[in-house]
């Protein structure tokens, strides 16, 4: 029997529901979510293996009209992706009247470029008028870029596998990229650094999530089988530094108990979690921090 396999890479506005997505069709969480916008930083790998295909999806950040050069280096980062995949699925939010400006500006870039993709409207569970459903997917399909539609929930799972079959007949003829058993390529150390990243997201309010970033320090192995992280959050203020700390250290500590829950999971291990919160003024202006990431740092 012939193997097939290739990188699909998942693209769409900010909050459309990737990350959800690639959790979703990989059976685990590798990808972190929360309900603010552009939480994605880096692309994400999550392989899949069914019969004789080996699918390699690739969540990547929110495509939208960067300000920051951070913003930048994201944007960029996710148009590689789709521009070096074998598959693109492009992923829009069904709850939202009408096209939004990211993902018309998505839709105008395909059509620069003359690539055609696989369209996927998320959250149709929330959406009860389903006539808009059918009204918004006939307005994209003229458009004219997109092979198929689907209708789907990545949250609940409805549609996933048929998206994903669609996807699997897509790919080209050739050998398997990755071993059988490995779900992903991103590090343990970045993937640590991204649950606790999470909880940030989750638990800080306002902008101040995008001025941090997550640097995994140290990792170090017990005979127990334990782990022992220590991690830096990196800060632009002062003043966000108390924030992150709290009244009486609550918040860091609150951060903390939970990412080391999630890690505990993730990892199949007891996890010690230390944090420390430092501040570096303009860290986005260095190219160390982009690296991890995989994104590249421009002038």
């Amino acid at each position: 029997m012939s193997r097939h396999c290739g990188f699909v890479a998942i693209i769409g506005a900010p909050n459309a529901g990737k990350s959800t997505l690639l959790n979703r069709l990989v059976g685990t969480k590798l990808a972190i979510v929360t309900q603010k916008e552009q939480t994605t930083r880096s692309r994400t790998l999550g392989i899949v293996v069914e019969d004789d295909n080996q699918l390699i999806f690739v969540d990547t950040p929110g495509i939208f009209r960067p300000r920051r050069r951070l913003d930048r280096a994201m944007v960029r980062a996710a148009w590689r992706e789709a521009d070096d995949a074998d598959v693109v699925v492009l992923l829009v939010d069904a709850r939202r009247k009408g096209i939004p400006d990211e993902t018309r500006d998505i839709i105008e870039r395909l059509k620069k470029v003359g690539r055609k993709v696989m369209l996927a409207l998320n959250k149709v569970d929330a959406v009860e008028d389903k006539a808009r459903l059918l009204e918004l997917a006939d307005v994209l399909s003229a458009e004219g870029i997109f092979t198929e539609t689907f209708m789907i929930s990545a949250e609940k799972g409805s549609g996933v596998d048929d998206l994903k079959a669609a996807i699997a007949a897509k790919l080209p003829e050739g050998p398997w990229l990755y071993p059988e058993d490995q779900m992903t390529d991103v590090s343990q150390r970045l993937l640590a650094a991204e649950i606790t990243r999470e909880q940030v997201f989750l638990q800080l309010h306002q902008e101040l999530p995008y001025s941090v970033s997550i640097v995994t320090d140290s990792w170090e192995e017990f005979e127990d089988g334990s782990v022992k992280i220590s991690q830096g959050i990196i800060t632009e203020r002062e003043g966000h530094k108390a924030i992150i700390l709290g009244k009486g250290g609550r918040t860091i500590k609150s951060i903390g108990q939970r990412a080391r829950y999630e890690l505990g999971k993730l990892l199949d291990r007891r996890v010690h979690l230390m944090l420390h919160v430092r501040v570096k003024e303009n860290w986005q202006d260095d190219p160390e921090h982009y690296e991890p990431w995989g994104l590249e740092f421009k002038v």
